[in-house]
């Protein structure tokens, strides 16, 4: 039952997190859903010609693929905008904006929540603000804002890091999101009272960072003297016609009646609309072909008719990585994901909150953009493969990949996928707080297969052979794992993922470690407390006398009392666990912290109940008891320690309010 909840717990902040965050490169994807005849159709095979690109073509092909996609993978509707040569080839709304009126999809006025993909809109704001001489990238942030973020080892946080997301910021989860407007804070109060601490040096290692981010965007907010939605709507918005676009929350009343609904899949009530607390990382509502507009600005180094919102040179930098990558491997220009896909150069940015998902990508030197919205997680989180072979499809249609050659495995590569093979935990994670007790369980395994090649558990179906030494490579494809060290920890790089380092585990961290002793733990606990009323009847019906006195007695009663303490204790715990296996993250705010600071007072119960533990075992030990009766209590008194154990790696004894 633990592993249940800790494992449900720890998907769910998986595609949480991040209010939008860009869910191909910070997390494993649930199974995609079964390829409709007509997609699968449509993927051309390595080495084959492209399709023409066409608004006919793309239309007949996406006609084919997209219905039957949002049908089996009960997602209620979604939004495509193809970009060519400075116009939109194609754009189209599919299915439902609201169900249960029956609202189509309206690709020009229906509004999507667009989650992360909001990034781009900051970092444009500050690369404006660059070009202008108000913003130097390589400064200390603390430059620019009213309240100081102490940092890490002294290396100052500089904007180039927060674009590159390696501030070291810890991830976190309260006041991420709300749903009633009077619980949701602003940029500024967000920023000073969730304040992220460091995992690591800045600059040291990629760590997604929505609070980065919407540090960020307090900048632009700071420097330029208007709100940041003031400023994006007069110097990107307006410029840009993008009069269907709105970074405020909650909506203006001009755009509500033109926003669509949220579904957790399409035969499900609609959510209430998702107020994003790191605002300027993932609070924009727009339409498809607001984004069409913004896609060909940036294909145009910053033009939009005869709009120019960035110099030309200023796109030029913005799209290019900060720091050069190495052959094959995935980066981050100022703000972009940059990466190779199907031998082509794709930049753009993913974006998630609860139910929406967004897709963009532009192919700068073919001008070329693709677009897609979706609004709903559909039915077993199916939104997160429909997007990815939405998109993988259309490059392999009209930009099919050259075909695959598979380097030969060096030699050792066996002995060192051994060396290799164990348990590692994301970049992007929380230690100083309870929600840290999650990642114990949020890891991926490195899986030394019989071949010589290694697997992970986040990728099953891939496996990868050591081509060079600490370089391997996906058999059959590109992707490629670097194998390094960050913090004196075996570090793996995905060359897909770039704002996320793999770590190896310490044993204290260990997952199957901790689950066996939460196992132990647990079942060891309820034994004890059932067989107290039991023993109690059974002496009762057999007119038996009980044995033990004096200071054996109060031992063995008073440990039963601390079984039964540790459970209501984990039970505790459980009720403020409870709201996000139903994805319910709005509920952690402020009005927890009455319930969190109790429980983590209560952190006294497991250390009371280890000692008691441990004092009831040494006297079952005096005279005249029996080898069963010492066993019984040193197990009874190994469960209590690990009660006592999980809640201090767990950091449930922290009094930390700011997870």
């Amino acid at each position: 039952m633990m592993r249940r909840w800790l494992v449900g717990i720890a998907c769910a902040l998986a595609a949480t997190a991040a209010v939008a965050q860009n869910e191909m490169v910070v997390a494993p994807q649930p199974a995609a859903p079964a390829v409709p005849a007509a997609a699968t159709a449509s993927a051309q095979p390595a080495g084959a010609a492209a399709a023409a690109l066409t608004a006919n073509d793309v239309g007949t092909w996406l006609d084919g693929f997209l219905p039957t996609t949002l049908e089996g993978g009960k997602i209620a509707g979604a939004q495509v905008v193809v970009v060519k040569d400075g116009q939109v080839l194609f754009k189209k709304g599919y299915g439902y904006a609201d169900v249960a009126a029956k609202k189509p999809m309206d690709v020009d006025r229906t509004l999507m929540r667009i989650g992360s993909t909001s990034k781009l809109f900051t970092w444009t704001a500050v690369m404006q603000l660059v070009e202008s001489g108000k913003l130097d990238l390589n400064a200390d942030v603390n430059r620019y804002l009213d309240f100081r973020i102490e940092p890490k080892g002294g290396r100052a946080i500089t904007l180039n890091d927060l674009m590159r997301h390696r501030g070291g910021f810890e991830e976190g989860l309260k006041d991420l999101m709300a749903t009633d407007p009077a619980k949701w804070k602003t940029t500024e109060r967000y920023l000073k009272e969730n304040l992220r601490p460091q995992l690591f040096v800045a600059g040291e290692a990629p760590a997604y960072s929505n609070y980065g981010t919407a540090l960020a965007g307090y900048i632009v907010q700071r420097v330029s003297g208007q709100s940041y939605d003031a400023y994006v709507e007069q110097h990107i918005l307006a410029p840009l016609r993008m009069g269907h676009t709105t970074f405020r929350q909650p909506l203006p009343r001009a755009f509500a009646p033109l926003m669509s609904k949220g579904y957790p899949q399409s035969d499900m009530p609609p959510v209430p609309f998702e107020l994003v607390g790191t605002a300027p990382a993932g609070s924009a509502s727009t339409t498809g072909a607001d984004m069409g507009n913004f896609m060909i600005a940036h294909l145009q180094d910053g033009r939009f008719g005869d709009t120019q919102i960035l110099r030309p040179e200023t796109a030029r930098l913005m799209h290019t990585p900060a720091v050069p990558p190495q052959p094959g491997f995935d980066t981050l220009a100022y703000g972009f994901f940059w990466g190779q896909r199907n031998g082509r150069l794709v930049i753009g940015h993913g974006g998630d909150t609860i139910v929406f998902h967004t897709d963009f990508n532009l192919l700068p030197q073919r001008g070329v953009g693709f677009y897609a919205s979706f609004n709903s997680r559909g039915e077993n989180e199916a939104v997160y493969g429909a997007r990815e072979r939405l998109f993988q499809l259309f490059l392999d249609r009209y930009f099919p990949a050259p075909r695959v050659t598979n380097p030969p495995a060096i030699a050792g590569a066996a002995a060192d996928a051994a060396a290799l093979a164990g348990y590692y935990e994301g970049s992007r994670r929380v230690e100083s707080g309870f929600i840290g007790l999650f990642y114990l369980v949020q890891q991926t395994q490195v899986i030394a297969n019989p071949d010589g090649t290694i697997s992970l558990t986040s990728a099953p179906e891939q496996k990868f052979r050591e081509i060079a030494q600490g370089r391997w490579r996906e058999v059959d494809g590109t992707r490629m794992l670097q194998v390094s060290e960050v913090n004196g920890r075996r570090a793996i790089l995905d060359s897909h993922n770039p704002v996320e380092i793999l770590q190896a585990t310490p044993l204290s961290r260990n997952p199957v470690f901790n689950m066996v002793i939460a196992a132990f733990s647990l079942l060891v606990l309820l034994a004890t407390v059932l067989a107290w009323p039991a023993s109690a009847w059974i002496r009762r019906r057999c007119g038996a006398a009980n044995l033990l006195a004096g200071r054996a007695r109060l031992a063995h009663r008073l440990v039963q009392l601390a079984a039964l303490a540790d459970l209501m204790y984990l039970v505790g715990w459980y009720t403020v666990l409870a709201p996000i296996l139903k994805l319910q993250v709005e509920v952690y705010n402020n009005g927890m912290d009455a319930t969190i600071r109790a429980l983590q007072i209560a952190g006294i119960v497991p250390v009371l109940g280890a000692m008691l533990g441990v004092w009831n075992a040494v006297v079952t030990w005096q005279p005249g008891r029996g080898w069963g009766e010492r066993l019984r209590a040193i197990l009874i008194a190994a469960a209590l320690i690990g009660v006592l154990w999980l809640a201090w790696v767990g950091k449930l004894m922290s009094y930390n309010l700011n997870y």
